[in-house]
């Protein structure tokens, strides 16, 4: 038997599914895990606070499987699962379609302007014009970040007629180098970031690039706040450099009350909500935790499979 830990919340979609050579145990509470961890072969750990998960990895001394629905892999002890041999699989593209829909909400948001209308409304106040007259159809995209939810987001556009260019190390019609994206940031309208947090990413939108942008850009960032230097954007946001930005992500999280992104009118803030607004997350990793549980019994690759050299 193998021993199998998971939260409770997840044994409804789980529990009757599992073949008899598991022996699955259920933790209801972050000390309970740490009870179970010890014993676990796989785990899958997830808890809202990613220091209690490290803490039950540290614990897994028996794990040869660690699984998660969690898409960034930053604060997880990725040095002790490379030590011990662990295949750690993640979350990475579950939630292309909410993230990639979100996106969406945002250029659609930010061209028509739709929170004055919003704001009008709790005014009771016809508006008389339209506080937006941007249309997507005709405007221009940089994707940096093509996967899951880069491709996700890529279709939805070309539906929308918007002219899409990716940002990837193999080239092609549409496509833009590592070393190629940053002259020419002055021709897109959106500027989308999806790419892994990683130590090649951080500070990767700086002061330099944002004074490349269009006056006019946006910028948009799903990533995480580490990949936009915060300060400069601010900066730029305030000095009308660039046109918006949409964050669904900052530094740090929680937002602090008295930071000045709250307050600049060019800012959008939606924290870090574009993954939660679903209620399918678990069914999805449910289905690609089986699949990828027959794969294991029969010493195939694993699939979502976390490079723990590279971080992703």
């Amino acid at each position: 038997m193998t021993v199998f830990v998971m939260n409770v919340l997840a044994r409804p979609l789980i529990e009757g599914r599992l073949p008899d050579w598991i022996e699955p145990r259920f933790f209801d509470t972050t000390e309970h895990l740490f009870e179970l961890a010890p014993k676990a072969e796989i785990g899958w750990f997830d808890l809202h606070k990613k220091e209690d998960m490290a803490e039950a990895i540290r614990r897994a001394a028996s794990l040869k499987w660690l699984n998660s629905v969690y898409a960034g892999v930053d604060g997880f002890p990725l040095n002790i699962l490379r030590e011990r041999g662990v295949a750690f699989t993640n979350g990475a593209g579950i939630n292309a379609i909410t993230i990639a829909e979100y996106i969406t909400m945002g250029m659609l948001n930010i061209a028509k302007g739709y929170r004055e209308v919003v704001r009008a409304q709790d005014r009771h106040e016809w508006l008389r014009d339209a506080p937006g007259t941007m249309e997507l159809a005709g405007s221009r995209a940089l994707i940096l970040g093509y996967g899951a939810i880069g491709k996700r987001v890529e279709k939805i556009l070309h539906g929308l007629d918007v002219e899409v260019t990716k940002v990837r190390r193999s080239t092609g019609e549409g496509t833009l180098g590592p070393d190629e994206w940053r002259a020419r940031l002055g021709e897109f309208d959106w500027i989308i970031v999806s790419v892994p947090a990683t130590a090649e990413t951080e500070g990767l939108i700086g002061a330099a690039e944002l004074a490349a942008m269009k006056p006019t850009a946006c910028v948009i960032n799903v990533a995480r706040g580490s990949v936009i230097d915060q300060p400069a954007l601010v900066a730029a946001l305030r000095d009308g450099q660039i046109g918006s930005a949409f964050l669904d992500v900052t530094t740090p999280e929680p937002l602090p009350a008295d930071d000045p992104l709250w307050d600049l009118p060019s800012a959008h803030i939606t924290m870090h909500l574009s993954g939660r607004s679903q209620t399918r997350m678990f069914q999805r990793g449910v289905e690609r935790f089986l699949a990828n549980l027959e794969r294991f019994r029969a010493g195939e690759p694993l699939e979502y499979r976390v490079n723990l050299d590279l971080g992703y």
